[in-house]
Protein backbone atom coordinates (compact mmCIF):
# COMPACT_ATOMS: atom_id res chain seq x y z
CA UNK A 1 0.00 0.00 0.00
CA UNK A 2 1.29 3.46 -0.89
CA UNK A 3 2.04 5.88 1.91
CA UNK A 4 2.49 9.61 2.29
CA UNK A 5 4.46 11.62 4.82
CA UNK A 6 2.42 13.74 7.24
CA UNK A 7 3.78 16.68 9.20
CA UNK A 8 1.62 18.55 11.72
CA UNK A 9 3.18 21.81 12.89
CA UNK A 10 2.13 24.51 15.37
CA UNK A 11 3.82 27.82 16.27
CA UNK A 12 5.41 25.89 19.17
CA UNK A 13 7.00 23.35 16.83
CA UNK A 14 6.32 19.96 15.24
CA UNK A 15 3.61 17.75 16.74
CA UNK A 16 3.55 14.80 14.34
CA UNK A 17 5.85 13.43 11.61
CA UNK A 18 5.26 9.97 10.17
CA UNK A 19 4.25 7.95 7.11
CA UNK A 20 0.58 7.00 6.83
CA UNK A 21 -1.65 5.32 4.29
CA UNK A 22 -4.51 7.83 4.60
CA UNK A 23 -5.22 11.20 6.21
CA UNK A 24 -8.69 12.48 6.99
CA UNK A 25 -9.25 16.16 7.85
CA UNK A 26 -12.23 18.47 8.27
CA UNK A 27 -11.97 21.52 6.02
CA UNK A 28 -14.36 24.46 5.93
CA UNK A 29 -15.93 22.78 2.87
CA UNK A 30 -16.34 19.38 4.56
CA UNK A 31 -14.48 16.16 5.32
CA UNK A 32 -11.54 15.30 3.06
CA UNK A 33 -9.73 11.99 2.69
CA UNK A 34 -6.17 12.13 1.39
CA UNK A 35 -4.19 9.27 -0.13
CA UNK A 36 -0.67 9.18 -1.59
CA UNK A 37 -0.63 10.82 -5.02
CA UNK A 38 -3.41 13.32 -4.19
CA UNK A 39 -3.50 16.39 -6.40
CA UNK A 40 -1.85 19.49 -4.91
CA UNK A 41 -4.36 21.36 -2.75
CA UNK A 42 -4.44 23.94 0.02
CA UNK A 43 -7.54 24.17 2.21
CA UNK A 44 -8.53 25.88 5.47
CA UNK A 45 -9.30 23.58 8.40
CA UNK A 46 -11.94 23.83 11.10
CA UNK A 47 -11.46 22.77 14.71
CA UNK A 48 -11.63 19.02 14.41
CA UNK A 49 -10.02 15.61 14.41
CA UNK A 50 -7.24 14.58 12.05
CA UNK A 51 -7.32 10.82 11.49
CA UNK A 52 -4.02 9.24 10.47
CA UNK A 53 -4.45 5.68 9.22
CA UNK A 54 -1.49 3.38 9.30
CA UNK A 55 -1.40 -0.28 8.31
CA UNK A 56 -3.30 -1.61 11.36
CA UNK A 57 -3.94 1.46 13.52
CA UNK A 58 -5.49 4.91 13.38
CA UNK A 59 -3.94 7.78 15.29
CA UNK A 60 -5.98 10.86 16.24
CA UNK A 61 -4.83 14.46 16.55
CA UNK A 62 -6.96 17.39 17.76
CA UNK A 63 -6.39 20.56 15.73
CA UNK A 64 -7.78 24.05 16.24
CA UNK A 65 -8.21 25.22 12.67
CA UNK A 66 -5.33 26.14 10.40
CA UNK A 67 -4.51 24.93 6.91
CA UNK A 68 -3.68 21.69 5.14
CA UNK A 69 -1.23 21.69 2.25
CA UNK A 70 -1.41 18.55 0.14
CA UNK A 71 1.26 17.44 -2.31
CA UNK A 72 1.40 14.06 -4.05
CA UNK A 73 4.06 12.78 -1.62
CA UNK A 74 3.46 14.86 1.53
CA UNK A 75 0.72 16.41 3.66
CA UNK A 76 1.53 19.36 5.90
CA UNK A 77 -0.94 20.65 8.48
CA UNK A 78 -0.30 24.07 10.00
CA UNK A 79 -2.47 24.76 13.03
CA UNK A 80 -2.49 27.26 15.92
CA UNK A 81 -2.66 24.24 18.23
CA UNK A 82 -2.55 20.48 17.77
CA UNK A 83 -2.39 17.61 20.25
CA UNK A 84 -1.88 13.90 19.70
CA UNK A 85 -4.46 11.89 21.67
CA UNK A 86 -1.83 10.49 24.07
CA UNK A 87 -0.68 13.97 25.10
CA UNK A 88 -4.14 15.37 25.96
CA UNK A 89 -4.82 15.96 29.65
CA UNK A 90 -8.45 14.83 29.94
CA UNK A 91 -9.07 16.53 33.30
CA UNK A 92 -7.77 19.84 31.94
CA UNK A 93 -9.92 19.52 28.81
CA UNK A 94 -13.02 18.83 30.93
CA UNK A 95 -12.25 21.89 33.09
CA UNK A 96 -11.97 24.04 29.95
CA UNK A 97 -15.30 22.65 28.75
CA UNK A 98 -16.93 23.47 32.08
CA UNK A 99 -15.56 27.06 32.06
CA UNK A 100 -16.77 27.64 28.49
CA UNK A 101 -20.23 26.27 29.30
CA UNK A 102 -20.46 28.53 32.36
CA UNK A 103 -19.45 31.60 30.34
CA UNK A 104 -22.09 30.84 27.73
CA UNK A 105 -24.77 30.17 30.37
CA UNK A 106 -24.13 33.49 32.19
CA UNK A 107 -25.39 35.54 29.24
CA UNK A 108 -23.70 38.69 30.51
CA UNK A 109 -23.58 41.68 28.19
CA UNK A 110 -19.78 41.83 28.34
CA UNK A 111 -19.27 38.13 27.53
CA UNK A 112 -17.44 37.49 24.26
CA UNK A 113 -19.77 34.75 23.02
CA UNK A 114 -17.74 33.99 19.89
CA UNK A 115 -14.62 33.40 22.01
CA UNK A 116 -16.57 31.27 24.51
CA UNK A 117 -18.11 29.17 21.71
CA UNK A 118 -14.64 28.69 20.22
CA UNK A 119 -13.27 27.56 23.60
CA UNK A 120 -16.22 25.18 23.98
CA UNK A 121 -15.58 23.70 20.51
CA UNK A 122 -11.85 23.22 21.18
CA UNK A 123 -12.49 21.58 24.57
CA UNK A 124 -15.10 19.21 23.14
CA UNK A 125 -12.74 18.32 20.29
CA UNK A 126 -9.88 17.53 22.69
CA UNK A 127 -12.18 15.35 24.84
CA UNK A 128 -13.46 13.49 21.75
CA UNK A 129 -9.91 12.81 20.53
CA UNK A 130 -8.73 11.62 23.95
CA UNK A 131 -11.74 9.34 24.44
CA UNK A 132 -11.69 8.12 20.81
CA UNK A 133 -15.18 9.46 20.09
CA UNK A 134 -14.86 9.86 16.36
Amino acid sequence: MKTTIVNIVTPDGPVYDSEVSMVSVRTTAGEMGILAGHIPTVAPLTTGIVRLKKEKTTELVAVSGGFVEIRPDKVTILSPSAEVADSIDLARAKEALKRAEERLAEKKADTDFKRAESALSRAMNRINVKEGNI
